[in-house]
């Protein structure tokens, strides 16, 4: 059985920056936790696609750039696309696509319209829920996935708004790949590690880390302030196989 790692108190008198820390009434993993990933692993999600998201994809697969060969790395909540550029340095045979839904973040890279093209990498303004969606029904999956810093929603009302609580986190785990997820409040790494065990039953650890050089700005930020900073990887071969079972289980459902 899977022991839970309790979230670590603050060290008195550590000298950080707290510019950026994530304050919440959460102490410990949220109470709701298991019952929400088990609710939305039972129960598809049938919310209709954010149609700018779909013609947006759409004019990808036209363009052909989903279809070139090289193997994908998806950047999801790119924010300006920094750390999208940045992968693109670290893995320059592989295709990186950001994804951000915000056009003023976006427009800081030069994005407009449509998705922006240059080199080894795209950006583009979606939503990423619906990609994601889009990406698994195509069969373009990508080699690695990277969760930089999301929107951490510590409001205990919010656990919906994270990842792990999102309906769409079962596609999300399908779409597979490596995913690594970093963030600068530890309970979001360990509910994160914890749903994804409870929904592949593989053990997934939280670790302390400290980047050699930051992938994006808000690692960067949070790095130079001295503040704590967690890692989540998922192996792909945990990933795979719970695709593997989804399609069987669908496949039993229909055919009963």
């Amino acid at each position: 059985m899977r022991v839970v790692r309790e979230p670590k108190p603050s060290k008195p008198g550590k000298n950080i920056d707290k510019s950026g820390l994530v304050t919440s009434k959460q102490t410990s993993l949220h109470p709701h936790l298991r019952s929400c990933v088990l609710k939305h692993l039972e129960a598809p999600w049938l919310q209709p696609l954010h149609t700018p998201t779909v013609e947006t994809f759409g004019l990808m697969e036209k363009d052909g750039v989903l279809s070139d060969g090289r193997p994908i790395i998806l950047d999801s909540g790119c924010g300006t696309g920094s750390s999208t550029q940045r992968l693109a340095d670290m893995f320059p045979r592989h295709l990186v696509i950001g994804v951000d839904r915000s056009l003023k973040r976006l427009e800081k890279s030069g994005f407009t319209t449509g998705f922006l093209r240059s080199g080894n990498f795209i950006l583009l303004r979606g939503e990423l829920a619906t990609f994601w969606r889009l990406l698994l029904n195509s069969g373009c999956l990508p080699e690695r996935h990277y969760l930089l810093y999301p929107n951490p929603s510590p409001k205990p009302g919010h656990l919906s708004r994270r990842w792990h609580g999102h309906p769409a986190f079962p596609q999300l785990l399908c779409l597979g790949g490596e995913i690594e997820l970093r963030c600068n409040w530890e309970i979001y790494a360990l509910e994160f590690a914890e749903a994804v065990s409870l929904t592949t039953g593989a053990d997934i650890d939280v670790l302390d880390f400290k980047p050699v050089q930051a992938i994006s700005p808000f690692e960067q930020k949070y790095s130079e302030r001295g503040q704590s900073l967690y890692s989540v990887t998922v192996p792909a071969r945990v990933l795979e196989i719970f695709r593997l079972s989804q399609a069987g289980h669908a496949l039993s459902n229909h055919t009963g």
